[in-house]
């Protein structure tokens, strides 16, 4: 045995087929660990306005909560319509026809790219707002965990859902386990609480906060509804019946973001919460001060950390399964080299680490300045799958021959055409708002990603 074959152990077998108590870890990783950077990016948008930054915040959460249920209806519908593979890029292909495929493609590629970045920048912050000594190794520490977990990968280690299970109802249980301290203390001392450690102080003075504030920090709010269409898209890792088991994974995956966010959301005034800046010397994140206001800094905040660390770090997992996947469909259509096919999923996770690799040395490892670019890719595969089902819907209202009968089929079309408006308008925001800070990347990275796509077609067409 050659020192590759014994790094990278033998080729994977096919994936076990797995239920909702598995699809949850395995597919809502990245959408449940999205808490420590979405509201995180909110406040830190906000900061100018001071202590009333996260009195804003609360109710930017609040908005983003509306969005989350209506994805979480778009995404139910979409399993329904499509229980064979409910992804953007098959989505798009369908309805949309190749150009709207390959964008929603790159969409996608960008996304599941950045999400491994952003899991993991956030998680090695979780660990310096425990240890600040290890500050100065930020970048280090997000380049050593990102090694790890694609050898760990490579070598088809047993990220199963069973393997997760533990990390991740244990991060759910912590923090709703908080969340309850939080508000308890809050109702019984009138709504002022005493924080048993105190956060950090924030900026002197306040501005109020205009529109044009509040849409941008809303539009890297919805950074946390990342991960709502991974059920979609792995589909077919359920049992039979896909649609029972998709569904009530996806159920279940919403429910617990919808009341981690409600809770965190409903606590950051309450305990007068404000973000830092990751890059300076101190840093603690939001969730590490709330954590601390609520509970101190014993055992059980300790516990907290721990958790939460691994589930930043472990939501890279649903990239490395994912983006594979992805690519492996899009390479059977001739859009990417046949080695995305032949290789199983490994040449798809070098490629995935070697672009997060390139994000963490561009951005220094620091979450928040990865948040923007994130804020497109995750909005544009929304926009995209959400305009595809709704030219799904009227397809078959056509069919039906009568538009006054089928008031189902109106009103999904109706639920579809609004969330494909309302996501398209916060991308322009987000566009707008923050171009100068790395969403401009996401205008070049996309068009780009869909020339080389373009070109391996012709190529493959040419023989």
């Amino acid at each position: 045995m050659d020192f590759l074959s014994l790094l990278l152990g033998k080729r994977q077998r096919a994936a076990r087929k797995i239920t909702a108590f598995e699809g949850v870890p395995a597919m809502g990783l990245d959408a449940l660990a999205s808490i420590a950077y979405g509201p995180e990016a909110a406040l830190l948008a906000l900061a100018s306005s001071g202590a009333a930054a996260a009195m804003y915040a609360r109710w930017l959460i609040a908005a983003v909560l509306v969005l989350l249920a209506l994805l979480y209806v778009t995404y139910r519908q979409t399993i329904g319509a499509y229980p064979d593979n409910g992804g953007a890029y098959a989505l798009t292909r369908r309805n949309l026809g190749e150009p709207a495929s390959l964008l929603a493609a790159s969409a996608l590629l960008i996304d599941y790219v950045l999400n491994a970045a952003v899991g993991i920048s956030a998680g090695v912050g979780a660990l310096i707002s425990v240890l600040p000594v290890l500050h100065a190794y930020t970048l280090s520490l997000c380049l050593a965990v990102l090694v790890l977990l694609t050898l760990l990968n490579l070598r088809g280690a047993m990220f199963s859902g069973r393997t997760l299970a533990l990390p991740t109802y244990a991060f759910v249980g912590c923090f709703v386990i908080i969340i309850a301290f939080g508000l308890y203390h809050a109702v019984a001392a009138g709504g002022h609480p005493h924080a048993l450690v105190a956060p950090h102080a924030g900026i002197a003075g306040a501005h109020p906060a205009n529109w044009w504030l509040l849409l941008r920090a809303f539009a890297v709010a919805c950074t946390a509804t990342t991960g709502v269409e991974a059920v979609s898209n792995g589909i077919g890792a359920f049992r039979d019946p896909v649609q029972r088991y998709g569904r009530r994974t996806l159920t279940l995956i919403v429910a617990a973001l919808a009341l981690l966010l409600a809770g965190v959301g409903w606590l950051l005034p309450v305990y007068h919460i404000t973000a830092m800046d990751q890059a300076q010397p101190g840093y603690r994140s939001v969730l590490a001060q709330l954590a601390a206001a609520v509970s101190g800094q014993g055992v059980f905040y300790f516990l907290a950390m721990t958790v939460l660390l691994c589930v930043l770090m472990l939501s890279a997992n649903t990239s490395f399964v994912a983006l594979p996947r992805l690519c492996r469909s899009i390479a059977e259509d001739g859009y990417l080299p046949k080695n995305f096919v032949a290789s199983g999923n490994r040449f798809g996770m070098l490629v995935l680490a070697t672009c997060a690799a390139v994000l963490l040395l561009a951005f220094g490892g620091i979450t928040q300045r990865l948040v923007p670019l994130f804020t497109i890719g995750v909005l544009l595969g929304f926009t995209l799958s959400q305009l595809s089902l709704s030219l799904h819907w009227r397809r078959a209202l056509r069919q039906q021959g009568d538009w006054s009968t089928p008031a189902g089929l109106r009103l999904r079309l109706a639920i579809n055409a609004f969330g494909a408006l309302v996501t398209a308008v916060v991308i322009a925001v987000a566009l707008v708002s923050q171009f100068s800070e790395g969403a401009w990347i996401a205008l070049v990275a996309v068009p780009g990603a869909m020339a080389l796509m373009m070109m391996f077609r012709r190529r493959a067409q040419r023989g």
